[in-house]
């Protein structure tokens, strides 16, 4: 089975054909076309003329993820949210 690694957001995604993956946000509306031209490794081999193709399905702000900081005996602590706007992506084809 083809797969390849991809670089986005910072992060790198192993991903097959017919695969959804979660990543960070990108600007594109759902059911638009993307392309990630930064593939890293394809198939067991390293061709830098691979290009990953997907769809967007949808637009989704992740689970909260909360901050809590505290100084023991100092009456200091804080409490911050946090909400990452993602993007849900299905790939569609691994173009060699």
């Amino acid at each position: 089975m083809a797969y390849a690694i991809i670089k986005t957001g910072g992060k790198q995604y192993k991903v097959a054909k017919g695969d959804v993956i979660e990543v960070e946000k990108l600007d594109a509306d759902p059911g638009a076309k993307v392309s990630f031209a930064e593939v890293l490794f394809h198939s067991g081999e390293f061709n830098p003329k691979v290009s990953v193709a997907g769809e967007v399905v949808e637009q989704f702000k992740g689970e909260k993820v909360i901050a809590f900081k505290y100084r023991r005996r100092k009456g200091y602590h804080r409490t911050v949210g946090h909400r990452q706007k993602l993007t849900r992506v299905k790939i569609t084809d691994i173009k060699a």
